[in-house]
């Protein structure tokens, strides 16, 4: 059994939110988070969704825990991080690392794109 996550609660109530994250308008992220029975797919008992899109609606980062990545995650832990069209396993630790994460990836696409500074 994990331990509680004091975090889990901020995480949940994220739950349906689109965020602009830039003055004009153009980048948002949208949050899907629910509770689930734990399993060997999503040990921590969330079914969540985190991605930042772009101007034209296409994804550009995304952590989620829809399907796994490799074989080798069959059966085990489904959570994954996307970027562009990479799909690289992630190690969920808590809903404070999550967001902790996805906020890095997300500015970090921002940097790049000039968006921010």
């Amino acid at each position: 059994m994990l331990p509680a996550d004091r975090t889990l609660d901020t995480l949940l109530d994220l739950d349906g939110q689109v965020l602009v994250v830039d003055p004009d308008g153009g980048y948002w992220v949208r949050f899907a988070v629910t509770r689930v029975p734990a399993s060997l797919s999503k040990p921590h008992g969330l079914d969540y969704s985190l991605t930042l899109h772009g101007p034209d609606g296409e994804r550009l980062v995304g952590f989620d825990n829809a399907h796994p990545v490799t074989r080798a995650q069959r059966g085990g832990p489904q959570d994954h991080r996307h970027r562009s069209r990479s799909v690289k396993p992630y190690e969920y630790r808590d809903a404070a690392g999550l967001l902790a994460d996805f906020w890095e990836a997300v500015d970090a696409v921002l940097r790049e794109k000039g968006v921010i500074r």
